[in-house]
């Protein structure tokens, strides 16, 4: 019998990741190049682009600031 190790998605990152979607399903072609020279650096750090924009106030531009916290 083997047991999965998988780790299971619980409501809040679910809901953390929904409204990343949503931010990126939204934005303006400016903030998506924003978006993907973000995702870019944290690639280039080994990073996840979901788990530093989560983490980081810092690295988020103040147009996708405010269209992530509306929710």
């Amino acid at each position: 019998m083997t047991i999965s190790n998988q780790k299971l998605m619980n409501t809040e990152e679910r809901k953390n990741l929904q409204q990343l979607d949503d931010l990126v399903l939204n934005a303006s072609a400016k903030e998506l190049e924003k978006i993907q020279e973000i995702d870019f650096q944290t690639q280039l750090d080994g990073e996840s682009f979901y788990h530093i924009y989560l983490n980081s106030d810092s690295l988020i531009p103040p147009s996708i600031e405010k269209s992530f916290r509306k929710s």
